[in-house]
């Protein structure tokens, strides 16, 4: 099925008619070879059919034929009958081999929605056009993967990167710039939950270690008792009781007069430590 994101990207090349007669050539040439099957051009693109008939040097002898393909759920396919579809040669120049590589992608070519994810694909009509394409890919300077579909070769990339700059290389910048808002949204929301998780895990951690403090306190408050801690300790301890769920910047700023979150924290810890020596005492004294 046919996304519309590679129909409009599909519409929007079809579109642009290269100025340079050999760059025609080439656009042509490449539409009937890698769309060409038995002397006749296919497409599911009224726009590409339009393409390919205009490059025609006879288009006046010939016309585009709508069928209906039962296997293809009944999609329209339109067809130029009587034409010749062979290898064209090789092109030369850098923008001959673009836009052979348009023509590739406006015959074969498709582009999954970018929402779903980052995927381009060629479902080339023999083993030759596959060969022909990856050796024009690479000369781009693009790493395209293959594989095997219903025995047919399948060249494609799932690399934004690779996917943006192939894009461009055939002019196809309303693409580019559609998957390029959402890669950016994507990022923005993976950023964000990001640091939700973060946030969510710190506050797991300083709610934890407020636990651990309050067991500490309260086993120093009923073995040692709070009143016979210093000030600043007994202070410490005492916000820490009422004050369960705060951070320890929070606590910090209650103190009179105010302390910084290290020096809870070194208070705190200090707490903790009477309290485990106090622990290891009543253990040992209750030995027999």
């Amino acid at each position: 099925m046919i996304s519309r994101f590679s129909a409009d990207t599909k519409d929007s090349l079809a579109r642009e008619l290269p100025p340079a007669p050999h760059c025609r050539a080439a656009l042509r040439d490449g539409l009937y070879y890698y769309g060409g099957d038995d002397n006749r051009f296919r497409t599911q693109r009224p726009s590409v059919a339009r393409l390919a008939w205009s490059l025609l040097d006879d288009r006046k002898q010939r016309h585009i034929h709508r069928t209906t393909e039962k296997r293809l759920q009944k999609r329209a396919t339109y067809e130029i009958r009587g034409v010749a579809c062979p290898q064209p040669p090789r092109p030369a120049a850098r923008c001959d081999r673009r836009m052979e590589l348009r023509a590739a992608f406006l015959a074969c070519g498709s582009l999954v929605s970018p929402t779903h994810g980052y995927h381009l694909e060629f479902v080339t009509p023999d083993e030759g056009a596959a060969q022909r394409l990856l050796q024009l890919l690479r000369s781009e300077g693009r790493k395209p993967k293959t594989a095997r579909r219903k025995r047919r070769r399948v060249v494609y990339f799932k690399d934004i990167e690779e996917i943006t700059q192939f894009l461009t290389s055939i002019g196809a910048f309303s693409a580019v710039l559609r998957l390029e808002d959402v890669r950016a949204i994507k990022e923005t929301k993976n950023r964000i939950r990001r640091l939700v998780n973060t946030e969510a895990a710190n506050l797991d951690r300083a709610m934890n270690a407020a636990a651990l403090q309050r067991a500490s306190i309260t086993m120093l408050a009923d073995a040692y008792g709070l009143r016979n801690l210093s000030a600043p300790l007994r202070e410490v301890a005492e916000l820490r009781l009422e004050h369960p769920t705060e951070t320890l910047s929070e606590l910090g700023r209650r103190c009179v007069p105010p302390i910084k979150k290290s020096t809870v924290n070194a208070r705190l810890g200090a707490l903790s430590r009477i309290a485990n020596r106090l622990g290891h005492q009543t253990s040992a004294g209750d030995r027999p």
